[in-house]
């Protein structure tokens, strides 16, 4: 009789470590569940970016290299192209310094038929020129060239320039509605806001492959 007890209670305090173990292991996946949505909708407002401007590798072919170079006669830029994804903030990266330009690496090289996107530095701190500082003085009929690492050299001219609110929904930018080949520069304007850190506009070049 005392040896049942005893089983019984064996098993009984079985039951409760493994009770344990479930309820520890249920609150952690709720919490990684949590953070994981977080970071969703943190990309919820790249969806339409990724989805309109990734390229597979059958897409791309083997012509297209990666670029290297940026000029722009017209505002004396001569600037090294960096490659950048998407932060952990679900947000398009920059280049590291003022001086050098980011292409957005998950969608069209310069020169591929859709919307290649190439970022710039505006109004860096401690009053340091930045590549597209003078980004705005560009007019229709302006010429860009892109180099690429293959020694190919792609003109684009400029179409128009728009500005954003920096939270604005901006399909156009990221995505065409023809099978041409399209590049669009994008930087900072407007007025700093010393608590965001951050611009109060964004400028976008829009421009297609001569």
């Amino acid at each position: 009789m005392y040896i049942l007890k005893k089983t019984e209670k064996q098993k009984l305090l079985f039951i409760v470590i493994c009770g344990m173990i479930f309820l520890v292991s249920f609150i952690y996946f709720i919490l990684q569940s949590s953070d994981f949505f977080s970071s969703e909708q943190k990309l919820n407002n790249l969806v339409p970016i990724i989805a309109s401007t990734t390229v597979s590798s059958e897409q791309r072919g083997v012509n297209f290299g990666l670029p290297i170079s940026l000029k722009i006669p017209k505002i004396g830029v001569d600037a090294i192209v960096e490659q950048v994804g998407i932060t952990s903030q679900g947000e398009i990266g920059v280049p590291k310094g003022p001086t050098s330009v980011a292409w957005f690496e998950l969608g069209p090289h310069p020169g591929e038929n859709g919307s290649a996107i190439i970022t710039g530095h505006y109004g860096w701190k401690d009053g340091i020129v930045a590549v597209f500082d003078n980004l705005y003085k560009l007019q229709k009929g302006d010429k860009i060239y892109v180099e690429d690492d293959k020694g190919e050299t792609f003109v684009f001219v400029v179409r128009e320039s728009k500005r954003y609110d920096p939270k604005a929904d901006a399909p156009a930018v990221f995505a065409s509605d023809d099978s041409d080949s399209h590049l669009n520069l994008i930087t900072c304007e407007g007025i700093w806001n010393k608590d965001q850190k951050s611009y109060s506009k964004r400028l976008v070049v829009f421009t297609d492959k001569e």
